[in-house]
């Protein structure tokens, strides 16, 4: 690709080589959670969110769990400073969950941000000022005293307002760009912040370092990570923060690399809105930890309705295929898929395991919400038999034998190829019940008696077919095969019965059995029936009649 000459590398790797975070596999506590949708998320949106909206919003994240909120930038316009002063004034905020707001590092605007949170009882006050070489060079202009000052001089203003200001107020503060700047200069100018807020285990102090702009690979800001916690004053009064952002589609990685290096915080998003490629995905992150084991410490156990909210108040749509969250990211369209999920499934079934350990599925689409039959088995051309049954089974209590399942696999296959669609489970339904439930034509059977022989079974069987009517006895080693053979006889045609299984449908509105019986030609082409009813002789016999109207039918 032409044109890669222009691009260079605008990270600075960590001076230090040995990294203890690479010796470890998992993370095994959850972060503290910050939700930045309010804010972050808000202002990537093509239209911002009304008071009411965010208002909604604030709510759901409650509701999932987030203990801290960053719900603004006050000082920013009159939506930010009222929906602040709403959540304040009409006492929205529970007491264990803390709000936080953004502020540069303007007097004018800490002030507006102080007087937005009066009479907050948690509020993180999070001040920020760019840091990198690019921003240094080409927008500020600046020295890196100069841009050391802006932060102290932002750093002792907070000190002041939040000392006359009623409410209860941590700090935060981001060298933004941090993933841009020199790991030496952004330690020293953390440190200058430090030491003018002087935190203590009491009072900690926030310290943010976002991938404001991703430019390397995540084990890169794990070492800068790594770095920071090594350099920084009083490390063990702080909160190391990270805010991942996506431009490199590794957002989550940053983040998972970034705790195991001595991150302590997460600021993201739910499905990971935010500016360009977005924010890092809360959820996936979370739902990942979930997956190995860990209490995440947030509920996300009705996706769906977190997923609506969210679309209703953003008017953004979540991605089919986006992790955990997306409307297909359990579905299974290919037939060998579907066929190893429908055996995990009863193998679980059966075993009991501990753990979960079902093919293709990372997690129990049943813990966030989702439905196996409506989101795991999906029906269409690429399908395959294992799903067809399972959804058959599954869905509507119909064990299909093994070789049936194959030939209705194909079926319906078929008619979803020539749809050129996807096909519903009701659909996939109408397909079996049309093809193989009690076919009564061109035969029906009104009326069969039964005699016992001292060596099997005699069938007088009525036979109807194009409105005439005989009567014909036969005998059998048993009922269904007494029926047979007078149905053999009295039509003159020639089959062989191969099989006959049968199975209660249990449903709780009935005690109908199901029978499914196959017969072959004299070419060996198979036919299958199947029969219902509540009365399993009944029933075996309908199966037959169906099997053997199959094979009259598919001969003209």
């Amino acid at each position: 690709m032409k044109g890669f000459e222009k691009y260079g590398r605008q990270f600075f790797e960590a001076p230090v080589h040995e990294m203890s975070w690479t010796q470890k596999t998992y993370i095994d506590h959850a972060p503290a959670w910050c939700s930045v949708d309010l804010r972050d998320g808000n202002q990537a949106l093509i239209t911002p969110m009304s008071l009411e909206e965010k208002l909604e919003f604030f709510k759901l994240l409650v509701k999932v769990g987030f203990k801290e909120i960053e719900i603004g930038f006050p000082a920013a316009s009159e939506t930010e400073y009222e929906f602040c002063r709403t959540l304040i004034e009409n006492d929205m905020i529970p007491d264990d969950v803390s709000i936080q707001v953004l502020t540069q590092s303007r007097e004018h605007i800490i002030a507006k941000t102080f007087e937005a949170l009066k009479g907050a009882k948690h509020a993180i006050v999070h001040l920020y000022n760019s840091t990198s070489v690019a921003q240094r060079e080409q927008v500020f202009k600046k020295s890196k005293q100069e841009i050391i000052d802006i932060a102290t001089f932002g750093a002792k203003l907070c000190l002041e307002y939040r000392a006359k200001t009623e409410g209860h107020f941590q700090f935060e503060y981001s060298p933004e760009s941090f993933t841009g700047t020199e790991p030496e200069f952004a330690a020293e100018i953390c440190n200058e912040v430090i030491d003018i807020w002087r935190p203590t285990a009491e009072d900690q102090v926030i310290i943010n370092l976002p991938v404001t702009v991703s430019h390397s690979m995540p084990h890169v800001y794990a070492n800068q990570v790594e770095y920071m916690c090594r350099h920084l004053h009083s490390r063990e009064n702080l909160v190391i923060s990270l805010h991942p952002h996506n431009d490199r589609g590794c957002a989550v990685a940053d983040s998972e690399m970034g705790l195991l290096a001595g991150g302590d915080r997460i600021e993201g998003t739910l499905f990971g809105n935010g500016e360009r490629t977005g924010n890092v995905d809360i959820i996936t992150l979370a739902l990942n930890m979930y997956s190995q084991g860990v209490d995440p410490k947030l509920d996300f156990t009705n996706l769906p309705e977190i997923t609506e909210v969210y679309e209703k108040v953003t008017h953004m749509h979540v991605y089919e295929r986006q992790p955990y969250s997306g409307r297909l990211v359990f579905a299974a369209f290919s037939g060998s898929h579907q066929d190893a999920i429908a055996k995990g499934m009863k193998w679980r079934a059966e075993k009991q395991p501990e753990h979960w350990n079902v093919p293709y599925l990372p997690i129990d689409p049943m813990d966030v919400g989702r439905v196996y039959e409506a989101d795991v088995i999906r029906i269409n051309s690429q399908s395959g038999k294992g799903g067809i049954g399972y959804i058959m089974e599954t869905r509507f209590n119909f064990v299909l034998p093994p070789k049936m399942r194959e030939v209705f696999g194909y079926q319906v296959k078929s008619v979803s190829d020539h749809a050129h669609k996807e096909l519903q489970p009701e659909e996939v339904y109408e397909i079996f019940k049309q093809s193989y439930v009690n076919v009564l034509s061109p035969l029906q059977i009104p009326e069969t008696h039964y005699k016992q022989l001292p060596d099997g079974i005699e069938a007088q069987v009525t036979i109807e077919a194009g409105g005439e009517r005989c009567i014909e006895t036969a005998a059998g080693n048993g009922r269904l095969d007494a029926v047979s053979n007078a149905i053999r006889k009295a039509r003159g045609i020639h089959y062989k019965l191969e099989s006959y299984t049968e199975h209660s449908l249990e449903d709780k509105t009935d005690s109908s059995a199901a029978s499914y019986v196959s017969i072959s030609d004299e070419n060996g082409r198979q036919y299958w029936g199947v029969g219902i009813d509540s009365d399993i002789i009944v029933s075996s016999v309908k199966a037959l009649l169906s099997a053997v109207n199959n094979m009259l039918t598919a001969g003209h």
